[in-house]
């Protein structure tokens, strides 16, 4: 059973998450501030935060932040619409965006999927596969990617963008697929944040390595290494 970590100042919200999430078989934690929901990120045991980063006490990206060092992925829940507040809140390590007012069914949905795409990234394959003369390697079963012998510690979602580049080596891949791949469902207004994690995806991986994820100008992106045979 997997743990949803839910951070809402709004009591009503909260407890109507917790309804829903409880109801699709998630055990669920609350909290209602910054402060809190870093101590229960210190605690483990969470494998995903729905996380206002509206919050009374601390900034809700302080929080996203500590998330993505522990490596648990978060859905961000806000009442900022616009698509500058979206991509920001993915440059620091969110995995999806919610704006309210929102679908409870449509959260749930959107937890699965991410906690989803995590389980079956890790299932695909028993072996790694390399490209590049082994310059890159992708490990499935332990969702792990290695450059030139150095692991990279990647978001559920940068892994979703590499895989699929990888999935089809010298393909280019449209943002709306990069998409489709990565969250699994039509997601409109969010292929210009496939920018985003591409970019998050290339730091990574180094400034020396331009060639792994390379820009197909006008259409999208494509891994430039070869398949290893």
């Amino acid at each position: 059973m997997a743990t949803v970590l839910v951070v809402e100042d709004e009591r009503d919200i909260r407890e109507l998450l917790r309804r829903y999430l409880e109801r699709d078989g998630y055990a669920v934690i609350t909290s209602a501030t910054g402060s809190d929901a870093l101590r229960q990120l210190e605690s483990g045991g969470v494998d995903l935060v729905l996380l206002d980063l509206g919050l009374p006490d601390i900034d809700g990206m302080d929080v996203l932040q500590e998330a993505t060092v522990v490596h648990v992925p978060v859905i961000a829940l806000t009442a900022r619409s616009s698509v500058e507040d979206r991509i920001r809140g993915l440059q620091h390590g969110a995995d999806d965006y919610v704006t309210k007012p929102f679908s409870p069914q449509e959260v749930v949905l959107r937890v699965g999927v991410v906690l989803g795409r995590q389980v079956s990234a890790g299932a695909q394959s028993v072996a790694a596969t390399t490209y590049g003369g082994r310059r890159l390697l992708i490990d499935d079963a332990r969702h792990e990617a290695w450059i030139d012998g150095r692991a990279v510690e990647l978001t559920p979602s940068e892994w979703g963008v590499l895989v699929a580049l990888a999935s089809v080596p010298g393909r280019v891949f449209s943002r709306a697929e990069l998409v489709n791949r990565v969250r699994g469902y039509e997601f409109a207004g969010y292929e210009r944040t496939i920018d985003s994690h591409v970019k998050n995806l290339r730091r990574k991986i180094g400034d020396d390595h331009g060639d792994i994820v390379e820009t197909v100008l006008g259409v999208g992106y494509r891994l430039g290494l070869d398949h290893d045979h």
